[in-house]
């Protein structure tokens, strides 16, 4: 795959987590009234949704950042945690496949994010 097709995928993918997390984050600070009926359904006290609202905004930054690789990595395996443990929570309480599934969708979203990472990291190191 060529330079610059790794960059545009790359890009495109990083803006495309950051856009979805953010907005997610900032909903869970907020406390968001739907937000919180899935905290309730899922057993959660409300006050975990400031907690990791506030994580998913900066892993969020920590994502769009290439500054600070370490602290990149982290934001990954902090993402990786959040998506299984939404859907192990999901199944846990028995909901159905299409509550199942969009969890893993963003987490096949972060993988390939990380991949072209990784790659991005290669061309731009030559």
């Amino acid at each position: 795959m060529k330079a610059k097709t790794i960059r545009i995928i790359y890009w495109m993918l990083t803006a495309l987590f950051v856009l979805a997390m953010l907005p997610d984050g900032a909903a869970g600070m907020l406390r968001e009234k739907t937000g919180q009926e899935v905290m309730r359904h899922l057993g959660y006290p409300i006050y975990i949704m400031v907690i990791t609202g506030a994580f998913k905004i900066a892993g969020a930054i920590a994502i769009a950042q290439n500054k600070y690789k370490v602290v990149k990595e982290w934001a990954f395996a902090g993402f990786f945690i959040n998506f299984i443990g939404a859907f192990a929570s999901r199944a846990f309480v028995g909901d159905g496949i299409g509550l199942l599934v969009p969890p893993l969708i963003m987490m096949g979203v972060m993988f390939n994010l990380h991949y072209f990472w990784k790659r991005y990291q290669a061309i731009n190191n030559l």
